[in-house]
């Protein structure tokens, strides 16, 4: 019928037995009650800081996931995404994503399509940001645009100075002649002395005489010694030596 002694052994071994599956069996209920993220979200008082365990809790998850998530998004091939602010250089988003700022050619070889020169990228670009490889590529030979050549400039020649136009101040006439008489007696041979009675030039003509015996009335003042020899000679010519002859002596 069996033996008396043999089951008070298995008797006493069934409680340490079955103790591991107890204990299985609490740990699964433990688990499976213990609260979720966003239960634990949900049971934060309102009015308490962001600073409770429940929310350090929450943010320690969501920091995981996120990098969770961008080094799976690296595994498949998938780059990450970077908006180029101000003052952005590829070294310092390289030294942001990489801590590194020497691996930016890797930056640059995944983007160069849309990165006209090495150092040179613009606000507002969207550029690829891969996983970081185990060894940094080569720079490109092109870092920066070539400087804008110098203006060719055609040598311009200096202006030259128009020769002053002599103008004869002084003339004498014919020696020995009524002319040179007249010019001695008149004006001493200045053509643009002008006296206090308005009488003007070599022979000093009033202005309406100047006018009767030809002379341009515009240039009255400011005559030249042809011009003055002209109206001279049309003067004698009308028997005008009366005009001087009895005033200068001649």
């Amino acid at each position: 019928m069996g033996c008396p002694g043999n089951s008070a052994r298995i008797r006493r071994r069934l409680p340490i037995i079955a103790a591991p599956a107890l204990a299985g069996v609490a740990a699964t209920f433990a688990f499976a009650s213990a609260p979720t993220a966003s239960a634990l979200a949900t049971q934060v008082p309102v009015g308490h800081s962001a600073a409770t365990p429940a929310t350090r809790y929450l943010d320690v998850t969501a920091a995981r996931l996120v990098s969770v998530k961008r080094s799976a998004k690296h595994a498949a091939g998938e780059p990450d995404r970077y908006v180029v602010k101000s003052g952005d250089t590829l070294s310092s988003i390289a030294e942001r994503f990489y801590k590194n700022p020497d691996f930016w050619p890797v930056l640059y070889w995944a983007n160069h399509g849309q990165i006209r020169y090495a150092d040179v990228i613009e606000e507002g670009q969207t550029l690829a940001i891969p996983a970081k490889p185990a060894k940094v590529p080569g720079a490109p030979s092109v870092l920066g645009p070539a400087p804008a050549p110098a203006p060719a400039y055609a040598p311009v020649a200096a202006p030259q100075e128009a020769a002053p136009v002599q103008v004869a101040t002084t003339y004498n006439g014919d020696g020995g002649s009524f002319q040179a008489c007249v010019i001695a007696a008149e004006s001493g041979g200045n053509s643009q002395v002008m006296n206090g009675t308005g009488h003007y030039g070599l022979y000093q003509f009033s202005s309406s005489t100047w006018a009767e015996y030809g002379g341009n009335p515009a240039d009255f003042g400011d005559a030249s010694v042809a011009e003055q020899n002209q109206v001279f000679s049309t003067a004698m010519a009308s028997g005008g030596a009366s005009n001087w002859a009895p005033y200068d002596g001649c």
